[in-house]
Formats: C-alpha cells, structure tokens, sequence
C-alpha cells in the first residue's frame, strides 16, 4: 500500500493602493527563507522567524515605506497568516499546541500558540527604546496580530527579561517560529483533528 504525501504548501498575493506583497510556505520544509522587503530590519527578523521554524518561505512585498513601515509590515503579517492558514487545509494530524521559550542575550521570551481558529493575540512585550535602527518597535506588535488573525491562531508572546531592543524583538520571532514549529508538525498518533469539538 502505498501512503500519500499531501503537500501542505499555499501562497497568496495582496494588492492594494499601499502595498503589493506575495508570500509562499511550505509547512513540511528545511528552514529556507527569501525574504525581499524595503524594511532591512524586518527582512532579519522574518529569516529568524522562516529558520526556525522550518518553514521554507518567500516573502516579496513593496509597500509606502515614504509614509511609514506600518502597512507593509502589518500587510506582510496578514498575508503570512492567511497562507498559514490555507497551508494547514484540514489540520488532521498536527500538534496543534506549541510553545517555546527563546533566550537572545540577556532577553528571554516566552511564546505559546494554539491552531485553534480563533485569530487572537496577547503580546506582552515592552521595548525601552521607540525605534531600532529605523524600525519603529511598535511593529513588532502589530505584526503578530495581524500573523494571528489572519491564521487563525491564539497566539500569546511574554518578554520574561530582556533589556536590548534588537535582543527582545529577534527573541520575538525566534521564539514565534519555534512554537509554530511544534504545532504544525504531523504526529503520527494523532487521528483526525485534534480537538475534542472535532474541527478547528
């Protein structure tokens, strides 16, 4: 008998006045980012995000970046939720739930995640600083909520310690990538959906 492979693999594009972005993932990858924004710092956080965790992923995304970072940033986040969420189809057999806690330096973060289908986020995580290089730190969160709705995922970030601006929002997504690694993973034990209500 021979076992079919079902590829867990989307991509979508968003068009608009203030952006234009294409994003493609492979859920079953090795870690492969092309990431291509007009925002240098962004564009690291998502190669942390996509290494680890195991995504292969391309981003490509023009935006209003002469007004702000804001749209491109937070379009990003819509469309690599969406695409997460469509990847997933039916979500038979993933882990569901994943967590991990990333330390950078003297930051430590905390995430936890769950594919429940209810697109939710709670981002506890101060920066002391207002902008990192030229990157407004208040994008971090915005990011992950719009990450969260679009995927349909309850999604919670805790800063335990942390000091270093840079530090604390690299942990961010490191650690974001590290639990949806876990959740997304087949389990082989796991039968159907994983959910007492038998859909997520």
């Amino acid at each position: 008998m021979t076992e079919r492979i079902v590829e867990r693999r989307a991509e979508a594009t968003r068009d608009t006045k203030e952006t234009q972005i294409t994003v493609v993932m492979d859920l079953d990858g090795a870690g492969t980012a092309h990431i291509d924004t007009p925002v240098p710092f962004f564009n690291h956080m998502l190669d942390a995000f996509t290494r680890h965790s195991l995504l292969d992923m391309r981003v490509e995304a023009e935006g209003d970046v002469d007004v702000d970072d804001h749209h491109t940033v937070e379009d990003i986040g819509i469309v690599m939720g969406s695409v997460l969420r469509e990847a997933l189809g039916t979500k038979a057999g993933i882990g569901r739930f994943g967590q991990a806690l990333v330390p950078m330096d003297e930051a430590l973060v905390l995430c936890a995640l769950d594919i429940s289908g209810r697109g939710q986020a709670f981002f506890e995580v101060p920066f002391q600083t207002q902008t990192i290089g030229g990157f407004d730190t208040q994008l971090v969160k915005e990011f992950f909520l719009a990450f969260a709705r679009a995927a349909g995922i309850t999604l919670h970030l805790r800063l335990v310690v942390g000091e270093n601006s840079h530090h604390v929002a690299e942990a961010c997504f490191k650690a974001c990538g590290r639990a949806l690694r876990q959740a997304v993973e087949l389990d082989s034990r796991v039968t159907g959906i994983p959910s007492t209500k038998g859909s997520l």
